[in-house]
Parts: structure tokens; C-alpha cells; sequence
């Protein structure tokens, strides 16, 4: 937000959990880490609905191996509750400039809205990157409670479903000796 930067990821598979977690890897690996070199956080500000949504097991796992775990880096995320997306500030930064870029184009692919997304630029210096993925989801993945039980999440005092935080594991944790 601050930076005045967004990154949008383009699939032509389907919008899962994992779509939604490794579009935030994508991020990181592409713009975040040069960013913030020193950062020890990420904080997460996501709608409640879909691929990203609160409820679904498979992101958080996904979180907690791909940025967590690999980049030692406690990732915050808090939901916005459903129909509350107009008060996420991205939405209110990139999305709606993103949609004014795009109105009345006709969105025929993957390259299409690629070019309209990095298009997308304001005068008070949004500039936004993207990129395009060929990787295949599948629908219906399940992480099961035993799975779960090896993450380590902490959920926040206040709205508890909607905001925690995926700290890194230890190493090893997977070796029960």
C-alpha cells in the first residue's frame, strides 16, 4: 500500500485456495523480498469469500509451508468479513483503479488481462506488475485434522476465525524421534 505498488497473478485453471496462497508466494518472490529485505512479518488483508476466504484449510497450509516455513516469516492474515470488501484499502487502491483500466474491454484471455493489469497506472504513481501462470489447481483438495494440527497458527483475541497469524516452524518438526 505504502510503496504504491500492486502485483496481480493470471491463471487459466481454477481459482482455489492454493491458486489464492501462491499468488502471494508469487509476490513475495517477485517483488516483496527485494522490498523488505528485513521484514520478519507479512500482514495479509483478504475478502472472506472464495479462494481466499477464512474458512478453507488448503491456504493456510500452503502459507504456512511456502511463506512461513521457507522464508521464516510470520504471515498475518485478517479476513474482511463477507460484503465488507469496500473497506479492504487494496480494494480501494489497486482493484478499483484495475477496473477503470479494463471497463468496457473485452477480457479474452489470459494475455489480454495481463496487458491490462500492468497497463494500469495513476497519477499519484500506481504502477501495478503481473504475471501468468500455466500451473493446474484442483478443486476440492482437503487437508485433514492431523495435517492441521502441524501448522502453527495462532488466532488472534479479537474475531479469532477471521485473523491469525502462521508463525515459522521449527526445523525438524516433522521428525517425531
Amino acid at each position: 500500500m505504502l510503496a504504491n505498488r500492486g502485483h496481480g497473478v493470471v491463471g487459466t485453471s481454477s481459482d482455489t485456495p492454493a491458486f489464492a496462497a501462491d499468488a502471494v508466494v508469487r509476490w513475495w518472490v517477485r517483488c516483496g523480498c527485494k522490498r523488505y529485505r528485513d521484514a520478519g512479518e507479512l500482514l495479509i488483508l483478504a475478502d472472506s469469500g472464495g479462494s481466499n476466504g477464512c474458512r478453507p484449510r488448503l491456504g493456510k497450509q500452503r502459507l504456512q509451508v511456502l511463506m512461513a516455513d521457507a522464508y521464516d516469516l510470520d504471515v498475518t492474515v485478517c479476513h474482511y468479513p463477507r460484503g465488507a470488501s469496500k473497506w479492504n484499502p487494496v480494494e480501494h487502491r489497486l482493484f478499483s483503479q484495475v477496473s477503470r483500466n479494463w471497463a468496457g474491454v473485452p477480457l479474452r484471455g489470459p494475455e489480454v488481462l495481463l496487458s491490462l493489469l500492468r497497463g494500469t497506472r495513476t497519477q499519484a504513481g500506481l504502477t501495478v506488475t503481473a504475471e501468468g501462470t500455466e500451473q493446474k489447481y484442483r478443486r476440492g483438495e482437503v487437508v485433514t485434522d492431523t495435517q492441521m494440527a502441524t501448522l502453527n497458527i495462532e488466532h488472534h483475541d479479537t474475531c479469532p476465525q477471521w485473523n491469525y497469524t502462521i508463525k515459522p516452524r521449527e526445523p525438524g518438526w516433522w521428525n517425531w524421534n
